[in-house]
């Protein structure tokens, strides 16, 4: 289980020489958070599916659109953590069980640091969004998230 952690380090170490090449696409899609007190936030998203997308995700960017964000989208369901290495955003990042709850939030991860941010279980995909907006909306633990990889 601790396979996934160990493989998304190996590749982040692998970035630096990839930021000198043109930075990974991804697909774009849409996706909706649903929280326990009845509202329903919808946010634009990019999608990481392959381990490079994932290894890239946000870094080196310098900005973001209030309602945008990444969806890493994993096979299975495992433990994971994310690091902020060449990401100058603050993040919040919502694991996802695969039943669509959020297990975790960690709110307004810090920019720039290789801190291990972990899941708090097995999750199936990750959310990242701009760091605030889970307390800016009332996005909790337990709420759930509306997406096509999740059932």
């Amino acid at each position: 289980m601790r396979l996934r952690w160990v493989f998304i380090v190996c590749l982040g170490f692998a970035l630096p020489a990839a930021a000198q090449q043109p930075l990974l696409s991804f697909d774009k899609d849409t996706l909706t958070i649903e929280t326990a007190a009845g509202a329903k936030h919808s946010f634009n998203i990019e999608l990481a599916v392959t381990p490079e997308q994932m290894a890239q995700g946000l870094m080196f960017r310098k900005q973001m659109a209030a309602d945008a964000g990444m969806l890493f989208v994993y096979p299975a369901p495992s433990p994971t953590a994310f690091w902020m290495k060449n990401t100058y955003i603050p993040l919040d990042m919502l694991f996802i069980a695969a039943d669509g709850h959020i297990l975790n939030i960690a709110e307004r991860t810090i920019p720039l640091t290789e801190t291990p941010v972990p899941s708090a279980g097995p999750v199936k995909d990750v959310l990242e969004l701009n760091g605030g907006t889970s307390q800016r909306l009332g996005i909790k633990p337990g709420d759930r998230v509306r997406h096509r990889s999740l059932p």
